[in-house]
């Protein structure tokens, strides 16, 4: 089989990055090549972007944001993404469009009609979206177990979670065929079992 591109999704404290490590690792296992990356970030120069969007003081307005989100999603894309999947890659990526049009979008603010063009004009549609829903107290329970090492993101509040969690609802209801919802309040291990038994109905892999 080529290359896939799957991206794992959903609110703060969701095991985002938890998940796609370990399905990453499944898929590896069963002799496919992998590549695991993330947004924003990925690439070198998105990287950078990174900092200043997470660590970063400055207030963004919510078009500006959205903007360095995809300034850094194209790089991520041109530089990483696209030569990972024409070399037969399956590429596994924490967040993707969908967090623009989840946090930015709906939690944010920002025209849902402009991010949906910038995303079109990208090209690239992934295989497969997890998305992976808790309830908004739980999440807010892991954020404060963080302390001060959350970022600009994680700190902001339970109105703006709420918001963004609807956003990640309503990209699921709208788009059946790629985006599948995965409960992810549940033991680790219990989640990244449903992971690889999505990955074997939808893609046909074996896990």
């Amino acid at each position: 089989m080529g290359g896939r591109f799957i991206t794992v999704e959903g609110g703060e404290g969701a095991g985002k990055t938890t998940q796609a490590r370990l399905l990453a690792a499944a898929l590896a296992q069963a002799g496919q090549p992998v590549l695991l990356t993330r947004e924003p970030g990925g690439a070198p120069g998105a990287e950078v972007l990174r900092d200043l969007l997470l660590a970063s003081v400055i207030d963004w307005s919510p078009g500006a944001e959205t903007l360095l989100h995809f300034a850094a999603r194209a790089e991520h894309v041109d530089r990483t993404i696209r030569p990972a999947l024409a070399a037969g890659f399956w590429v596994v990526c924490d967040r993707f469009v969908d967090s623009t049009m989840a946090y930015q979008g709906y939690g944010q603010g920002a025209d849902r009609a402009a991010i949906a063009t910038l995303a079109g004009l990208l090209g690239l549609v992934p295989d497969l979206t997890l998305m992976l829903e808790m309830p908004i107290g739980l999440s807010l329970e892991r954020l404060a177990a963080r302390g001060d090492a959350a970022d600009r993101y994680e700190r902001l509040g339970p109105a703006f979670f709420t918001r963004v969690a609807e956003g990640f609802s309503a990209i699921t209801a709208a788009e059946p065929g790629r985006c599948v919802r995965i409960p992810a309040d549940a033991p680790v291990p219990e989640i990244a079992g449903r992971i690889r038994a999505v990955l074997r109905e939808r893609l046909g892999v074996a896990l």
